[in-house]
């Protein structure tokens, strides 16, 4: 079964040569496009794809409010948004992050890279790029002057399991939290997936973002 994917990007360049690299993947379907993000939101609701890659600047209704008006509105298939851009709007991506978007790709990516990122983030991973995402999210949080806060719902975690979110937040996957603590994969999965639910939280992403606003860990350690 192909991943169904909606396009929304002001841009009909942008538009048409997403399509047609995705449209290129075997398992990969581009059901529709929208010019801007009221038209973004419609079509989602109607279509229902598997994922949106959203554009962040768009008129008459920007990325993040459309994405925020998809991701809070309950539905059987709950789309997962991707949003794209390029790293002079660091504050948007943040804002979205937070709201529940899975993660952002860089407009210019080549077209391995944004198909890989379809396939992650349709099996309801957060795209993340390790490395990179980490210290965007401390740039952001220090230059926000955000001041870690202590959620209670750290509390209902498991020592393990806020070590495991301490890792997450550190830019490790799975694989690599597994060797560190020495077991398997699969039990990692396990805490991680209950550590998210514990937190109320969608994804990786969002994870990442409340181990910074809670203090987990904190910008530039």
């Amino acid at each position: 079964m192909s991943i169904s994917v909606v396009i929304v990007d002001d841009q009909a360049m942008v538009r048409q040569g997403f399509g047609a690299l995705l449209g290129a993947q075997p398992d990969i379907s581009v059901i529709g496009e929208a010019a801007d993000g009221a038209q973004g939101v419609r079509e989602v609701a109607r279509l229902q794809p598997d994922v949106v890659l959203m554009d962040v600047r768009m008129p008459e209704m920007d990325g993040l409010e459309a994405a925020r008006a998809i991701l809070g509105t309950p539905s059987p298939s709950r789309s997962h948004v991707l949003m794209l851009t390029t790293f002079d709007i660091d504050d948007y991506v943040y804002e979205a992050l937070r709201i529940g978007a899975s993660g952002f790709l860089l407009k210019d990516a080549p077209a391995d890279e944004l198909a890989h990122a379809v396939r992650v983030v349709a099996r309801g991973d957060a795209l993340l790029a390790p490395a990179i995402t980490r210290r965007f999210i401390a740039q952001v949080t220090s230059r926000r002057g955000v001041v870690p806060r202590q959620s209670p719902r750290l509390a209902e975690l498991t020592p393990r399991e806020l070590e495991v979110l301490e890792l997450v937040a550190g830019g490790l996957s799975n694989l690599e939290i597994a060797s560190r603590l020495v077991v398997s994969e699969q039990t990692v999965k396990t805490h991680v997936s209950r550590m998210l639910t514990k937190l109320g939280v969608r994804d990786r992403a969002q994870a990442v973002v409340f181990a910074y606003e809670n203090g987990v860990v904190t910008p530039g350690a």
